[in-house]
């Protein structure tokens, strides 16, 4: 087995190193990763600029990039066979309900999962770079086995949060649904010392509702959350509606 590994927290986090170091019990693991951060880049493409990438050593390329631009390197460029299996992660923070849209972690596995590669995205509950990522990179070969070894539904790709505990902390795995939160974002405006404005896209703790099914309930009660995404948005409902308008 082939595995590629990606992230959008940067290949020097320790959240894709723990990742790529359990998932060679599997494969051989290539690594193909932005070069600096690059949270909440969403679904972008680098296309008005070249790309560069530094192979800093034997499997392991820095791009300077988005996630969805090295998912495309890796695959039609870097990796000397098509892989059978990309993980995205292991993210610093969850991405739950309504943020899966912004997480370049997500949008990674969304770009394998166009390509027709089955791939998972994977996210621990903290921001301390000290967390249980060992602990999360084990869940990550369980659901990875399960993967090469079962398949996935056509148009699908995995969306899995682990709670920031041991393995022995953990509650069993749910499969859930995508959440909602209630909290939409403000925007932080401040003065520097020169007397200009400037701005910061901000938000308080995001207010999930915690309603049973969903991801963010599994994750609050210490389950790790599988949530089975895709990438068809169309709302069925609104089209019996819509399709009554007289235009």
């Amino acid at each position: 087995m082939h595995i590629m590994v990606t992230n959008d927290d940067g290949i020097h986090a320790p959240g894709i190193l723990a990742l790529a170091e359990a998932l060679r019990e599997l494969g051989t693991v290539t690594v193909v990763a932005p070069d600096r951060e690059r949270s909440a880049a969403g679904h972008s493409l680098t296309l008005h600029s070249p790309l560069r990438v530094f192979e800093l050593r034997d499997g392991f390329f820095a791009v300077d990039g988005t996630p969805t631009d090295c998912v495309n390197m890796g695959i039609h460029s870097l990796l000397p066979v098509r892989p059978d299996l990309v993980v995205s992660g292991i993210n610093h923070g969850p991405n739950l309900g309504d943020d899966i849209t912004y997480s370049g972690t997500v949008a990674a596995a969304m770009e394998a999962n166009l390509m027709g590669i089955p791939a998972i995205a994977m996210s621990l509950a903290t921001f301390e770079r000290h967390g249980h990522f060992d602990a999360a990179a084990q869940v990550a070969v369980r659901v990875a086995r399960q993967v090469l070894t079962n398949g996935l539904p056509a148009d699908t790709f995995l969306n899995v949060n682990c709670p920031d505990c041991s393995l022995d902390e953990m509650q069993p795995p749910l499969v859930t649904r995508q959440g909602m939160r209630s909290f939409i974002g403000k925007i932080v405006d401040k003065t520097d010392p020169r007397g200009r404005k400037y701005y910061w896209i901000g938000s308080e703790e995001p207010d999930f509702n915690d309603e049973p099914g969903t991801d963010f309930y599994a994750l609050n009660r210490r389950h790790v959350s599988i949530t089975p995404l895709h990438l068809d948005l169309t709302n069925y409902e609104s089209m019996k509606i819509l399709s009554g308008w007289q235009l």
